[in-house]
């Protein structure tokens, strides 16, 4: 780029002649003086959105990054919203942050922006997990949270999460509520950022040690974790908040052989040992598999930065570590919940369980086996968040979850909890253990029992406006001209969410989908297999979710059955042209 748009120019000095501070000017000037025009652009070019789920980006200075600024608008947005939302109440919020470079910065900021708009803040002195923050929001009264956090993203990136009353993120309509009033900051004037002492309460230990006490009460299996409290357990909070709370989450179960990866315990906002804070990733679990192979573990866990997602890697029968998927976690997760339930008498007719619409069937036909209600919701924990709040009270919440490596047990967070999943898992491999089995091979008896179900994610990058263009075009493509047939099998139902029409296409009869609108599309085929299509919300992807299965005659036929899957997916996804 030679030089610089005119409009971006004058968006640049929008800020190097506002209320700024000069370290940010600063940090312009040289971006301006070593013709920096690309960073320069991407940074200025348009306003970094305050989405559904908040705000996440790049940090640096300019209206498209996540600095004091873009924070401060958005919290001052929020602060707007919740006085007319709340009218004539002293409001108050909960705010916590991860482990990520400028994190307690940002929340500090997010502190004293609600402090001046005499907003009372529990403010958590020092890192703590996502989950620990909508507890908080629950338990202390709060009308709102933030959570300062990016999830799993490179360590370029931060990121602000609103959470509403319930301790759940923001849904409609209080999301789009939320979203104008950010919107409607359009000067850093509007923003208070003269913080008032008297209302900021610092909180720490005392929040933990409830939580802790709490969610040690929902274990069903203490007999077992008894007579197996040695279970060689290897844990990573891969430089984040876990490191907080999984430790004393396992002892308090009762466990007694923990042994730490020394390289990944401390907070670290660079993290220097991995690529990407991602347990999706094998190449993050690369120093957590080394050490299980050591010390010959049961089980491996590893959390990521804000401790909302687990992976976890288990021994096959070949006695060598090997990663589960989100689904099959979340699967043996529900299976190992209704099952101990069930034994110990506690299933009433009342429990529910929940996942997402892109999430193995494999919990379904759990589900259904155990006559335990279960329930699909949108892509995003906050929709299995908002669908508790609707049940608090009328039903009680199992567990449920995302294949995305995100679970909840119990109904005391309102979003994915890593703490309570990863104490869970450990609980769940000490009753299989305790029953003479591994939890892989119980991973391959629970397929023999319902179906091998097997599920593969693609996802395709599209960059940049064109990028957009093309996603939209594919997407309305698949809604017109449905394919006719999948991997061998004809595609017999059409579900349309952003249309909200479920279409039979034998019978080209049509009915209604009980869910809000989302732009995702779901084919069926007549031998069940399920292929989801979603553009992100939050990166520039189309993603494919695809979920085939079968039936596994017995454990010895289990790698070739799961051969002829994987040749079933690729054979939908050259169908489908991705």
């Amino acid at each position: 780029m030679q030089e610089l748009d005119p409009i971006i120019l004058k968006r640049i000095n929008s800020w190097l002649q506002g209320s700024y501070d000069a370290a940010i000017k600063q940090e312009i000037q040289s971006l301006l003086d070593q013709k920096a025009y690309t960073e320069l652009t991407d940074s200025f070019y348009r306003d970094l959105e305050f989405g559904t789920g908040g705000l996440r980006g790049i940090m640096g200075p300019g209206t498209n990054r996540i600095n004091k600024y873009t924070i401060g608008s958005a919290t001052q947005g929020l602060c707007n919203y919740l006085k007319k939302a709340y009218p004539g109440e002293k409001v108050k919020v909960a705010i916590a942050h991860d482990s990520r470079n400028n994190a307690d910065l940002f929340s500090r900021i997010t502190a004293e922006v609600f402090s001046a708009n005499d907003i009372y803040v529990y403010f958590f002195k020092a890192l703590r997990p996502t989950p620990l923050l909508s507890f908080a929001v629950r338990t202390l009264g709060c009308k709102s949270g933030v959570m300062l956090t990016a999830s799993h993203n490179p360590k370029e990136y931060n990121g602000y999460k609103a959470y509403g009353a319930d301790g759940g993120q923001f849904v409609s309509p209080e999301d789009t509520a939320v979203m104008d009033e950010v919107a409607a900051i359009r000067s850093i004037d509007d923003v208070k950022f003269n913080h008032v002492d008297a209302n900021i309460e610092e909180v720490g230990e005392e929040i933990d040690k409830l939580y802790l006490d709490k969610i040690t009460l929902l274990s069903v299996s203490k007999e077992a974790i008894k007579r197996q409290k040695d279970l060689k357990i290897v844990y990573s909070p891969i430089h984040g908040t876990g490191i907080t709370l999984v430790p004393d989450a396992l002892k308090r179960f009762g466990f007694e052989n923990v042994i730490l990866v020394d390289e990944q315990t401390t907070p670290d906002g660079n993290f220097p040992t991995v690529i990407y804070p991602n347990p999706e990733e094998k190449e993050a679990l690369t120093l957590a598999l080394r050490k299980a192979k050591e010390v010959d573990a049961d089980l491996v866990l590893a959390t990521d930065p804000d401790a909302d997602r687990v992976g976890i890697a288990v021994k096959n029968t070949e006695n060598e570590f090997i990663l589960l998927n989100g689904n099959q976690t979340g699967a043996m997760l529900i299976n190992y919940l209704l099952t101990a339930w069930q034994e110990n008498g506690k299933l009433t007719g009342k429990e529910y369980i929940v996942k997402t619409i892109v999430t193995t069937n494999l919990i379904e036909q759990i589900a259904k086996a155990k006559n335990v209600t279960f329930y699909n919701t949108l892509t995003g924990f906050k929709y299995i968040g908002e669908l508790m709040t609707q049940k608090q009270g009328k039903q009680t919440f199992i567990g449920g979850g995302e294949e995305s490596y995100g679970y909840l047990i119990g109904e005391l967070v309102r979003d994915k909890d890593a703490v309570v999943s990863s104490a869970f898992i450990a609980e769940m491999t000490a009753y299989y253990k305790d029953k003479g089995s591994s939890l892989f091979e119980a991973l391959i008896d629970t397929y023999v029992q319902y179906g091998l179900y097997k599920e593969k994610l693609i996802s395709l990058t599209k960059k940049g406006k064109t990028g957009a263009e093309d996603i939209k075009e594919m997407m309305e493509k698949f809604r017109t001209s449905p394919p006719a047939v999948l991997g061998g099998s004809k595609v017999i139902t059409l579900k349309d969410y952003e249309k909200g029409i479920e279409t039979d296409l034998i019978t080209n009869t049509t009915k209604a989908i009980e869910l809000p609108k989302s732009d995702v599309l779901q084919f069926i085929t007549a031998d069940g297999s399920i292929i989801s299509a979603r553009p992100s919300g939050t990166e520039p992807k189309i993603k494919f979710y695809c979920s085939v299965n079968g039936k596994l005659k017995s454990k010895d036929v289990y790698h070739e059955t799961d051969q002829q899957l994987d040749l079933k997916i690729s054979s939908i996804m050259q169908d489908l042209g991705v």
